[in-house]
């Protein structure tokens, strides 16, 4: 059991020299992208949200809803 576990360790080690890390930059752009992507979708869904809240209320009456 022991000799499996340092072989995992042994390969992984291997495995994770042979990666190629991103640049400082490269990291940077790619955080840029996902928070604004992350805002877009946020902002998109609370717009849809909105609307079906008004939908929901013109159908079924000042009751229903937020």
């Amino acid at each position: 059991m022991l000799e499996k576990v340092k072989k995992y360790l042994k390969e992984t080690v291997a495995e994770l020299r042979k990666m190629s890390w991103p640049t400082r930059e490269e990291l940077i752009g790619s955080t840029i992208v996902v928070v604004v992507v992350s805002l877009v979708v946020a902002i998109f869904i609370g717009i849809v949200d909105r609307i079906l809240v008004y939908a929901v209320k013109a159908i079924f009456g000042s009751g229903v809803g937020g």
